[in-house]
């Protein structure tokens, strides 16, 4: 087997987690290593995207609400929605209350519950009036919402895929990426986001370091409790699990910087 290169795991991440036309030149263990190391990456050019549109916005007219709602729009689309379809899927399988099993075929089937619908609903109105409300505040704090809570949002796939932790199917993405990320090396990126995400708010000054630290912290405490709780709950983890890690990060992320 070929080594695997930097470009490798880039493409990788890039190739599952946004649609940008980049091909994914290997589907292995070893790229999709540095795919999920790389997630955050992907997090950072959704999130730079989405800030972009909403400042556009802004600088146009736009409200606050407008802005945050094209803003939610954008990662979005530049994941085809798999990400909000798993949050709707893993809440389904989750509120079905049936035996791990039948939830996971609950969740491959192509309609959404009730628990989905609610979940997806609550969710978005969560990102959208938080994002306003940052608006409200501030353009490059608004600006700097999105970028943080689309990158911790692909932090938190990367601490998913983390050693010990086990695919719920033998097929899928959740079953090519569960455990290939060493625990030291998640260890590592989640320290990396956090540091430059705690940085970069400290032109804001120092209330917006705590608060982005305390952001951070949240996101993933929210993600991991709901890893935790599926693992337990399907057996481990699927390709719409990851989807619903990534929007309870993002929409943890954007309300916890909304505040104050």
């Amino acid at each position: 087997m070929p080594r695997t290169s930097p470009l490798d795991g880039l493409r990788f991440a890039f190739g599952t987690l946004t649609v940008l036309p980049v091909r994914v030149t290997r589907w292995d263990r070893e790229a999709a290593r540095g795919g999920m190391l790389c997630a955050p990456l992907a997090g950072l050019a959704v999130g730079a995207a989405a800030a972009a549109v909403g400042l556009v916005l802004l600088f146009l007219g736009a409200g606050g609400p407008l802005a945050a709602v094209a803003t939610v729009a954008v990662p979005a689309a530049l994941t085809r929605g798999l990400h909000l379809d798993g949050l709707a899927d893993t809440a389904d399988g989750l509120g079905s209350g049936k035996p791990a099993e039948d939830a996971l075929r609950i969740m491959k089937q192509s309609d959404i519950g009730p628990f989905g619908v609610i979940t997806l609903v609550l969710a978005l109105l969560a990102q959208v009036a938080a994002l306003a409300q940052a608006y409200d505040a501030s353009w490059a704090r608004g600006a700097c919402a999105a970028v943080v809570s689309a990158t911790v949002a692909r932090l938190a796939l990367t601490l998913a895929a983390r050693a010990g932790v086990p695919a719920a199917r033998p097929e899928g993405l959740g079953a090519a990426v569960a455990g290939v990320v060493p625990v030291r090396g998640a260890l590592l990126a989640g320290v990396a986001v956090a540091g430059v995400a705690v940085a970069v708010a400290a032109v804001f000054g120092p209330y917006d370091v705590a608060r982005t630290a305390l952001a951070v912290l949240l996101s993933l405490a929210a993600a991991e409790a709901l890893l935790r709780h599926c693992t337990r709950r399907f057996g481990g983890i699927t390709g719409d699990v990851f989807g619903g890690l990534a929007e309870t990060a993002a929409t943890t992320a954007l309300v916890v910087l909304s505040l104050g």
